[in-house]
């Protein structure tokens, strides 16, 4: 992937993030993106209460990562670089 396709990956990735990010807002919690790697997977920060939350895996799966992939289908998965093991 050239420097300039990666760049318009992650305006895209960022965009999807921040449609999502009022509904993690409003239960306290925040998302940052952190980086996209060269084998297409998104690295993301759960912060607030999506950081601590038992619910967060299901979150990031279900919610993040549906929205990502749906609106961008070359990203293979999207990942918490935070991500606790309950």
């Amino acid at each position: 992937m050239s420097n300039n396709q990666k760049e318009v990956l992650i305006q895209k990735v960022e965009n999807v993030i921040d449609q999502i990010r009022p509904y993690l807002q409003a239960d306290g919690g925040n998302i940052r993106f952190v980086e996209l790697t060269d084998d297409y997977v998104v690295n993301v920060e759960l912060l607030g209460a999506c950081g601590t939350c038992p619910m967060s895996t299901m979150t990031l799966k279900q919610g993040v990562e549906q929205a990502v992939k749906k609106a961008i289908p070359e990203i293979k998965s999207v990942e918490a670089i935070n991500m606790n093991v309950y």
